[in-house]
Parts: C-alpha cells; structure tokens; sequence
C-alpha cells in the first residue's frame, strides 16, 4: 500500500510540474505580446508589432500638362508598426520605390526614376487576413528630355490606396495593394510649363513580423 502511496504522490508532483512550465510558457509568450496587444485573445493571429518588407509591381499614369503617360514595373522595400486592438489593427509604414516608368511623346520623354511614400494605416482583421485603407505622403523624381536636353525635379504630394494582406506564420505575411500617388506640379524650363506626376499602382509584397 505504501508503495502505491509513493506512486501515486510521485505521479501528482510531475502532473503539477508539468502544468507549472506550461503556465511559465503561456506567461513567456504573453509578457512578449502584451507591449503590442489590447485584449487579444493568444489563439487569434497578432498583427502587433515591427515588420519590414519587399515588393515589386506596376505603375501607370500620366505627367500633366504633356502628352506623355509613363509606365513600368517597380520594386522596393517598406518597414512599419502595428498596433492591434481586438480586431482593429492600427500602424504606420514607410517606403521607397525603384521605378522604371517612362514615356516619349514626339520630342519629349519623362520618366519617374524612383518615389517613396509616408503612410497611416487602419485595417479590419479576420483572425490572419488582414483588409486595410492607407493615406499619407508621397515623394519622388520627375526627369523630363527633349532634344538631347535634361531636366530633373523632386517633388512632393500625397497617396491614398487599399490592400489586402495574409499571415502565412505569425512572422511571415503577403499582401496585394492599390495605390493612387499624386506628385505635385513643378516648373519646367524645359516644357514653359508646371509638370507633375500623377499615377497608379498595383503591387504584391512579403512582409516579416519581429
């Protein structure tokens, strides 16, 4: 009898020592996502966090107050932060683009070499799909030509756009986004005129969550 005694007060210690490291586990993994998270549930995919990226796609428009519309493909890399509450995930994200949109249009050629952009972010979760809207600031080149003659502005204006984005793992996601970007009208010595850049884009991207 005593040894089944033993046996039993044996198997009950190891139950609570077992019970004991999960606790200290699922307190490990809270401590980590508390700083991000408001009332998020742990089985519910985390959106919290720092997170940087890549991205290539495909951008069209046209340069006002000329007859050119350049277009081509882009590629880039973005960085952000998001914050979650529930399912409401909120954040910021910054990006620069590589661009290889141009045009000619009798005598001139224009061309948007690179562009970055500032943005808020405000989306909607279900659990790991993610749909958001984003607005912000925009920056980038404008080069026009004409008779072996160049001419290159930066400037400024604004975007707006949506997307779409899945959790593949909690560290690793992909997305699809739309956005509108607005360069404001310069003065070209070259054309006598203001010249801006406005245009679309359509890009997929990869995104890593720290």
């Amino acid at each position: 009898m005593r040894s089944n005694l033993v046996g039993a007060v044996t198997i009950a210690l190891g139950g609570l020592g077992a019970l004991g490291l999960g606790a200290t586990a699922e307190a490990a993994d809270f401590a980590y996502k508390a700083p991000y998270t408001v009332n998020q549930p742990l089985n519910i995919y985390s959106w919290a966090g720092p997170y940087i990226g890549g991205n290539i796609g495909y951008q069209w428009g046209s340069v006002t107050n000329n007859p050119t519309k350049p277009s081509g493909v882009m590629g880039g890399v973005q960085g952000g932060y998001n914050w979650q509450y529930g399912q409401w995930v909120f954040g910021g994200e910054a990006d620069l683009q590589v661009s290889g949109a141009t045009d000619n249009f009798a005598p001139w050629k224009f061309s948007n070499p690179w562009f970055g952009t500032v943005r808020g972010r405000a989306g909607y979760a279900l659990n790991n799909i993610l749909f958001y809207g984003t607005a912000g600031l925009a920056i980038g080149g404008l080069n026009g030509q004409a008779f072996a003659i160049s001419e290159s502005h930066i400037t400024a204006g604004w975007t707006v756009g949506v997307g779409a984005e899945v959790g593949i793992t909690q560290n690793l996601s992909a997305k699809v986004e739309y956005l509108y970007v607005n360069l404001s009208e310069t003065p070209f010595t070259l054309t006598g005129v203001q010249n801006g850049y406005a245009f679309n884009v359509v890009r997929l991207g990869v995104n890593y969550r720290f």
